[in-house]
């Protein structure tokens, strides 16, 4: 049995949630998982294995703004997280200091690595997007990366590879050696499952993501909710919300779903909006739904970039927050044909223990 620490970073739930298939097979292989991790990332995963040593370790503070400007935003915030990982290292090596392990994984956290302990960084952003005007910052990102990944021995990628079917697009796309000779793609990795269930639900509305975009998405989603024929649920992502607003007999508001309610009514769902959020897009491809809309969060270029690349491969139809006109835009939706068909996350992970994670616990 080998004892393995896993760090996701807690900007949002999506890092904790791509771990889980990860945790779950590191377990049914007789492993032992001590989770590190802060906020709902933490919570979320010592609520799915309640039995794993649970570390609180702080990560970075999150650079969103209640604008569309997010750069400069983020270039401010960057000295803060320069001092938040040189903490981090400090962190990690007094964890060190008192237990012992045999491989650190690490989900996008940049200073969760080992000079002697095997260390893996799990990461969809090889190369970031950056605005044109600020090219050179993209330029340098890519350098900066290599740096930053020749820290650990391998980099997994939660994507298929360069190609046709990359869900990430450019994203994922290893630019230097550094980068190109650890690099793993896993393909997709989520914790939704495809059931076998009647799409008796017309749309499933998910209203996500860091404050205060996600209330302004609210604001502007749910009026626009109340005009749409057919049955719909919306999901607000506020778990500490007591009373949602009530629209109308044919929609159901939610606060909060758990895990499995969110999965359920995924897959029962005809027609989902969300954000373009890279979790959110391997939910969809692994369920394999075919129409949907993406609301960009306004100056994540993450997000705004796979927007653009999804409705230029007729993927899926995206529009922003200020410009949305619900039936038109649900309408424009239908003539995008939803992501290829491809390798689900059970047969990744399988995969991905078998060709990487074995070579340093078994």
């Amino acid at each position: 049995m080998a004892r393995v620490l896993i760090s996701p970073l807690n900007w949002g739930l999506g890092h904790a949630t791509r771990d889980i298939p990860l945790i779950q097979k590191l377990l049914s292989e007789g492993h032992e998982v001590t989770i590190a991790a802060t906020g709902n990332a933490r919570a979320a995963l010592m609520q799915q294995f309640p039995d794993c040593t649970s570390i609180d370790l702080p990560d970075y503070p999150i650079p969103y703004s209640n604008t569309r400007f997010f750069l400069p935003r983020f270039v401010a915030f960057l000295p803060l997280m320069l001092r938040a990982v040189a903490d981090e290292r400090r962190n990690l090596a007094s964890i060190l200091s008192r237990t012992g392990f045999d491989l650190i994984i690490s989900d996008n956290r940049l200073g969760l690595y080992s000079d002697t302990i095997p260390s893996l960084f799990i990461t969809h952003q090889l190369h970031y997007h950056l605005p044109l005007i600020a090219w050179p910052f993209e330029l340098s990102a890519v350098w900066l990366n290599g740096y930053l990944h020749s820290k650990y021995q391998r980099v997994i990628v939660p994507d298929n590879p360069p190609g046709p079917e990359a869900l990430a697009g450019k994203l994922s796309r290893a630019e230097t050696e550094a980068t190109r000779s650890r690099t793993y793609y896993a393909g997709i990795l989520t914790s939704a499952r495809k059931q076998n269930v009647p799409e008796d639900l017309d749309y499933l509305f998910l209203i996500s993501g860091p404050e205060p975009q996600r209330t302004q998405l609210e604001r502007i989603l749910l009026p626009k909710i109340a005009e749409l024929d057919g049955s719909s649920a919306a999901l607000l992502g506020s778990p500490g919300r007591k009373n949602p607003p009530a629209l109308s007999d044919r929609c159901t508001v939610r606060s909060f779903a758990s895990t499995e309610e969110k999965e359920m009514l995924m897959n029962r769902a005809k027609f989902i909006v969300c954000r373009s959020g890279y979790t959110s897009m391997m939910e969809l491809a692994e369920l394999q739904k075919p129409h949907g809309l993406f609301i960009p969060t306004p100056g994540q270029t993450e997000q705004e970039y796979l927007s653009w690349y999804y409705e230029k491969k007729g993927w899926f139809y995206s529009q922003s927050q200020y410009r949305l006109d619900l039936l038109q835009d649900i309408a424009a939706a239908g003539s995008y044909g939803g992501f290829p068909a491809m390798t689900g996350t059970e047969a990744n992970v399988t995969r991905l223990y078998d060709d990487v994670l074995a070579d340093y616990l078994e």
